[in-house]
C-alpha cells in the first residue's frame, strides 16, 4: 500500500471514529430506512457513452483545484450537461469534501443517481452513504483486499449498489469472485499518482461478462470517451476537467457527443 494512500486511509481511520462516538450504526439504519431502494440504476444508463461527474474540491496531486466549489451549483450544472450521475468526494483532510455535500445535494435533487465516493472501510460507512442519500459507493479493492465480496455484499444490504474500483488484474479477479455489476477502472497509481490510460486499455477486456465498466481518471476529452466506449466501457468518472471548465455543462454535452 503505497505512502499516499496509507496516509489518506490514517486520516479516514480517525474521522470515522469521531464519527462513530456520535452516531450508532442503528441511528444511521433509521436514517436510511426512510429512503426507498436505489432500483435498478443498470437499466437507466444509455447506449451511448455516460458520465459520473465529479464534485472534488482538491486532490493529493494537485492540492486544491477550486476550493470554492458549492456541491448544489456543481450538481445542477452537471445534471444541466446531461451526466447520468452525479460523484460527490465526501473526504475531508485532502479531498476537501464532506458528508454534508452529499446530503444537500440529495436534498436538492431528489431524483438524481449520486455516487458516494470516499475511502469505505466498514458497515458502518455503508450505512452512513445509504443515510446521507448515496444511491451508489465506490469500493477499492486496492483497500478492501479479500473483505471486497463481504463489503460488496453488505452494501447491497444497505440497497446502494457498489462501484468496485480495480487497478489490475489481481483486483480485477477479486472484483469479479465479489459479483460486482459496475466495475471502475482507475488508471490513475494510487503508488505515484500518476496517470495511465494504457491500465484501462488493458483491462477492459477483463471486465466480467455482464458487468458495466466505468473508466476512471484521466479523461480530459471527447476522444477518450469515444475510444474507451468502442471498446466497451459503458461510464466514465469525470472530476477535474469538469471542475476547473469554465462552463461543465457544456463540457459534459461535448464529452457525450451532444
Amino acid at each position: 500500500m503505497g505512502t499516499h494512500l496509507s496516509r489518506i486511509l490514517d486520516g479516514v481511520r480517525e474521522d470515522l471514529a469521531s464519527r462513530k462516538s456520535r452516531h450508532s450504526l442503528e441511528d444511521l439504519e433509521k436514517m436510511a430506512a426512510i429512503r426507498g431502494p436505489a432500483g435498478e440504476l443498470a437499466r437507466t444508463i444509455p447506449g451511448v457513452p455516460a458520465v459520473i461527474a465529479e464534485i472534488k474540491r482538491a486532490s493529493p496531486s494537485r492540492g486544491w483545484i477550486r476550493r470554492d466549489l458549492d456541491a448544489v451549483e456543481a450538481a445542477r450544472a452537471y445534471i444541466a450537461g446531461g451526466a447520468w450521475a452525479v460523484s460527490i468526494l465526501t473526504e475531508e483532510r485532502l479531498f476537501g469534501g464532506s458528508l454534508a455535500d452529499l446530503a444537500r445535494v440529495r436534498w436538492e435533487f431528489p431524483h438524481a443517481v449520486l455516487l458516494r465516493k470516499d475511502f469505505l472501510l466498514d458497515e458502518y460507512m455503508l450505512a452512513e452513504s445509504r443515510a446521507y442519500g448515496a444511491d451508489m459507493a465506490l469500493l477499492m479493492v486496492s483497500v478492501l483486499g479479500d473483505r471486497t465480496a463481504e463489503m460488496v455484499a453488505l452494501a447491497r444490504k444497505h440497497r446502494l449498489e457498489p462501484l468496485v474500483e480495480v487497478r489490475d488484474e489481481e483486483e480485477m479477479s477479486i472484483a469479479a469472485k465479489a459479483g460486482a455489476r459496475f466495475v471502475g477502472i482507475n488508471n490513475r497509481d494510487l503508488v505515484t499518482l500518476a496517470v495511465d490510460l494504457s491500465t484501462s486499455a488493458r483491462l477492459l477486456p477483463l471486465v466480467p461478462e455482464g458487468a458495466i465498466a466505468v473508466v476512471e481518471s484521466g479523461i480530459t476529452g471527447p476522444e477518450q470517451v469515444e475510444r474507451f466506449h468502442r471498446m466497451g466501457a459503458r461510464l466514465f468518472l469525470v472530476g477535474e476537467s469538469l471542475v476547473t471548465s469554465g462552463d461543465p455543462a457544456d463540457t459534459l454535452r461535448r464529452y457525450v457527443g451532444k
